[in-house]
């Protein structure tokens, strides 16, 4: 089989997106800040230990964010935590993201969880 192009390829003027270059902060950023800053403006409490770990729950409860550099899983490359629990108070999921996830990548993550109009959807 041979295949052959009918028309020569032409490579865009400019792209359509910004380049990676232009988000920098996309790679450097690994505090907090993004997170808790989130968090507080949705009424979440974030508390800080004496370890530097932070602590976040949301207003239900139910919703729990923990930045836990000081914690053994640290080292094994969970740095983030999420757990949710279901409407029992039972354990419904878990996520976690190691050291080289940017802290606007997390807040990205529960921004879209908590910005979703209805927690119920019809499944096909």
């Amino acid at each position: 089989m041979t295949l052959s192009a009918t028309a020569p390829f032409q490579a865009p003027a400019a792209l359509p997106f910004a380049t990676l270059g232009e988000r920098e902060r996309l790679l450097g950023c690994h505090c907090v800040g993004p997170v808790t800053d989130l968090l507080k403006d949705q009424g979440w409490d974030v508390i800080s230990d004496l370890d530097s770990n932070v602590h976040c729950s949301s207003p239900d409860r139910r919703v729990y964010v923990g930045f836990l550099p000081e914690r053994p899983a640290a080292a094994r490359g969970e740095l983030w935590h999420i757990n949710v629990k279901g409407t029992g108070g039972a354990a419904a999921w878990h996520q976690s993201f190691g050291p080289d996830t940017p802290a606007q990548a997390v807040a990205g993550f529960l921004a879209a969880l908590i910005s979703l109009p209805s927690r119920y959807y019809a499944c096909i």
